[in-house]
């Protein structure tokens, strides 16, 4: 264990023009709650208080390798987004040429961000990428890249990725994607790796064009302890080798605990936390395959109270700021990072239904 602490102390181009649409994401929306849409799922939205216990899946068979690599190097940002209005993986070249269009317009006026060494030309791909969808309602993710070609660069040189984005939905709720208009595409959860002037400019062409929102995705402090116990639930697949926790206290000046637990410690206590199917009168593999909000709260009950008996503090007055295994990395300011593409479906499929939470009803 070790511990540490510090005080913490649309702007509308002639270029680029969008296409009329009959009825606007709040009215469509509206017009199908209002009638005959509506579901519970739409009501009594919350946090799942059970999931399946995450299983190793080797997606390198089915994802293309420099789409995955990306994807498990890479730090993102999360955001959530409303369906997407007319939205077709069919017309993904023309949106390519739709936002590039789009950039250079917003560049022309001095409104984009200036991207170190950005003099040049931008250009946008929008792609599919094959084998993430997990289930029958899932649109399938898309991956944007923009790429800068540099002023007075070699022909033969490449032009250097400067922003990546990915537009995702694993494991969606059923009856929120069914409940939705037939002209709706759900891809509820934004992760984008760049500078914060093209992440704007990426948000602002999809509103206009897709009659879409983006809000910021924090990650709850539950959604954090989801992703420990589901993290240290691979221990025995793939070794954990640590479990790192940061929390804040709510002191003056407030105290920042960073908390390192050995990766088999933190397996074997989260072993005695687990419930017996065959106590619980159950034995069928399913239960064995489940976890439930009661054993996450007893995990962490566990891990705080070794805590408390070495340093004397107590972390349940505390806020939960970030959590680190071998396998990835989450952070409350809604950064993640997944480290092994094994448990990548494991963690999205979380972080989709997080981003689906958030839609605005």
């Amino acid at each position: 264990m070790e511990r540490h602490h510090n005080s913490v102390t649309k702007t509308p181009l002639d270029r680029v023009q969008r296409r009329s649409k009959s009825k606007s994401y709040r009215q469509s929306l509206r017009s199908c709650l209002g009638a005959t849409c509506l579901t519970p799922a739409l009501t009594t939205r919350r946090l799942n208080i059970s999931r399946r216990a995450p299983k190793s899946h080797n997606i390198t068979e089915k994802v293309n390798p420099e789409q995955l690599a990306l994807m498990v190097k890479t730090e993102w940002q999360l955001s959530y987004v409303t369906p997407l209005y007319q939205f077709r993986h069919t017309q993904l070249k023309s949106y390519s040429r739709q936002l590039s269009a789009f950039i250079a317009a917003e560049k022309q006026q001095g409104l984009a961000v200036e991207v170190e060494g950005s003099h040049g030309s931008f250009r946008v791909s929008f792609s599919v990428v094959q084998g993430m969808s997990e289930a029958a309602d899932d649109a399938e993710t898309v991956l944007i890249q923009i790429h800068l070609k540099r002023l007075f660069s070699r022909q033969d040189e490449p032009a250097k990725v400067v922003w990546s984005g990915l537009l995702t939905c694993i494991n969606g709720s059923p009856d929120y994607l069914r409940s939705l208009p037939k002209d709706f595409t759900c891809l509820p959860l934004l992760c984008s790796s760049g500078a914060e002037g093209l992440t704007s400019a990426v948000k602002s062409w999809f509103q206009q064009t897709f009659d879409c929102y983006f809000g910021q995705l924090e990650i709850s402090h539950t959604s954090l302890q989801w992703m420990i116990a589901l993290w240290t639930n691979c221990q025995t697949e793939s070794a954990i080798q640590f479990l790192k926790m940061i929390w804040t206290l709510p002191v003056v000046p407030p105290l920042k605990v960073t908390y390192t637990v050995n990766g088999q410690d933190a397996w074997e206590l989260w072993s005695s936390v687990r419930k017996d199917p065959q106590k619980e009168g159950n034995g069928e593999d399913e239960d064995e395959n489940s976890i439930d909000i009661e054993e996450v709260m007893r995990f962490m009950q566990g891990l705080k109270s070794h805590f408390y008996r070495h340093f004397r503090l107590d972390l349940s007055a505390g806020k939960l700021d970030q959590v680190s295994t071998a396998l990835g990395s989450a952070k409350c300011s809604g950064m993640i990072k997944i480290s092994n593409s094994k448990y990548m479906i494991s963690t999205l499929t979380l972080l989709t239904e997080c981003a689906l939470l958030k839609m605005p009803i």
